[in-house]
């Protein structure tokens, strides 16, 4: 099922992939803040009476309406790509990732589009409280959305609560409890959406200041200001503290991917924390494994031993360690998982050649093997290590990796302290003499922008080349097309994704200009 890949097709059904999933990225979080935000200001019109509040809520409806609408597009594209780029993943494991999915369809996407037309178009035909219900079961509905897709991509990242079917060579479903409430599963969609929640505080703050410096809608403008720094500055917290959970996480479920984005190559007891570094590359060397220091570091001593452990003279595996192994440690070189992988394909393919001349017993205890818990532990758990055939392709692009998480924390830490700032500020009621602030403010929106990116490189690039963490590399997962229709939809889909951009960018700066009138 999986010979003869052509890796050219690889690359480009992975480059679609990920066109398609940076475009939707870029409107998705902004829909699962924003709608919170909305909601919350509806809540004080519908409490207090005031129009101005209703305004208010009016335009920032506007705003997201737009952005629901081209992040819908993009996301249904993402879903058919499964099965025209990746049907090999998608019979592997579509028992179990085609689970959240349906739900995810049938309860949240249905939820949030049915209330979704009552939001726009309802204010004059439903009464305020049914009006008010419906602006949350939007915001609801989208954030339930992004939970099942996240509980199906944390399985990608950690599989757990499923076993390996032979005859049909797929996994299957054995408890959905396990899939859904994975702790992977659980940080993951806590930091997602947290993520989300800042970037539309930002995105709410930066456009306010841009009225409060242009003298207009200074109402509007400071109202918002205070719902979103409140509501940001709250998500901040919860945020850093969820990705010190996902981080953590990773020690045990990706170490590689943790060894990827903390830069260590060598492993170190009492390792230290890197906080800001450059890394440095032999010249001419294009092995990444070379790549042995830092030409510029600012490191924490000992603090990535205690992050990782919980205490400070622990030993923190480095990609060399888990490349070459080391048996004092328990850690098997990936040429031993290799070998192990490819007994367990082996296994399966004398199973099915079995099968097919005829020979029962032969095929009985061929298939035997799979239910042994022996033979589950020590090279079924290394299946997918079988399609490979060098150590060195376990290994992700590190310097992106540890560049992308070191700008999403920065960031992140950057975007609580401009909560702080504009709380404060705006309580104080300085925001007109605070120019400097307010110009920050709308800078700041491309880079929360930026910080979000940077988190899906971290959490898709840091786990190449696993499309199933150790059950299936990504070349192992392609359709079998030709990848010339691959580069027709790619080109087609990177102009068609720019031209939504641009339309999307055109119509908000429309809007933001005409204001609440």
């Amino acid at each position: 099922m999986f010979e003869n890949i052509d890796l050219s097709l690889v690359n480009w059904s992975r480059a679609q992939f990920a066109l398609t999933a940076i475009y939707h990225w870029i409107f998705v979080p902004l829909t699962l803040g924003l709608s919170f935000i909305i909601a919350m200001m509806e809540t004080i019109y519908v409490r207090t009476g005031k129009e101005e509040w209703k305004k208010i809520t009016q335009f920032w409806m506007t705003l997201f309406g737009v952005n629901f609408a081209i992040g819908v597009a993009t996301g249904i594209i993402l879903e058919f790509e499964f099965g025209t780029n990746w049907s090999n993943y998608s019979w592997f494991v579509g028992d179990i990732f085609g689970a959240p999915l349906a739900i995810e369809g049938i309860l949240a996407f249905f939820l949030e589009s049915t209330f979704v037309a009552v939001m726009f178009f309802g204010w004059k035909r439903v009464s305020k409280r049914f009006h008010l219900a419906s602006t949350w079961l939007v915001a609801i509905g989208s954030n339930l959305s992004a939970l099942w897709i996240l509980v199906a991509n944390a399985w990608m990242q950690h599989p757990a609560g499923m076993h390996f079917n032979p005859e049909m060579a797929r996994n299957e479903m054995l408890n959905f409890w396990e899939v859904f409430l994975s702790p992977v599963a659980i940080h993951k969609f806590i930091h997602t959406i947290t993520s989300g929640y800042v970037l539309a505080s930002v995105f709410v703050i930066g456009i306010s200041s841009w009225f409060i410096l242009k003298k207009r809608e200074l109402v509007l403008a400071k109202r918002s200001i205070i719902i979103a720094s409140v509501f940001g500055l709250i998500s901040s917290f919860v945020l850093i503290f969820s990705g010190d959970g996902s981080t953590r996480e990773l020690v045990h479920t990706q170490p590689m991917k943790f060894a990827a984005i903390e830069g260590l190559y060598n492993g170190q007891t009492g390792a230290g924390l890197v906080a800001i570094g450059v890394m440095s590359t032999a010249p001419g060397d294009t092995n990444s494994r070379n790549v042995k220091d830092f030409s510029f570091h600012i490191e924490i001593p000992n603090f990535l031993s205690y992050m990782a452990y919980g205490h400070f003279d622990a030993f923190v595996p480095g990609v060399n360690d888990l490349v070459d192994g080391n048996m004092e440690r328990n850690m098997l070189p990936v040429t031993e998982k290799i070998a192990r992988g490819k007994i367990a394909r082996s296994a399966l393919a004398d199973m099915k050649t079995a099968r097919d001349k005829g020979d029962t017993a032969q095929y009985a205890m061929l298939k035997a093997r799979f239910y042994d818990q022996d033979f589950k532990d020590n090279y079924f758990r290394y299946f997918g290590y079988g399609f490979l055939n060098h150590p060195d392709e376990v290994i992700p692009n590190v310097p992106l990796s540890f560049y992308s998480f070191h700008i999403m924390v920065m960031l992140g830490f950057f975007f609580l302290v401009l909560m702080i700032l504009f709380l404060v500020t705006a309580l104080k009621n300085n925001l007109e003499k605070r120019k400097f602030l307010l110009r920050l403010a709308i800078l700041s929106i491309p880079l929360v922008y930026l910080a979000s990116q940077a988190g899906w490189i971290v959490a898709e690039v840091g786990r190449q080349p696993w499309v199933i963490q150790d059950l299936l590399p990504t070349l192992a997962a392609v359709s079998h097309v030709s990848t010339s229709s691959v580069q027709v939809t790619f080109w087609m889909f990177a102009i068609l994704f720019t031209a939504l951009l641009i339309a999307e960018l055109s119509i908000l700066f429309r809007q933001i200009k005409i204001g609440s009138k």
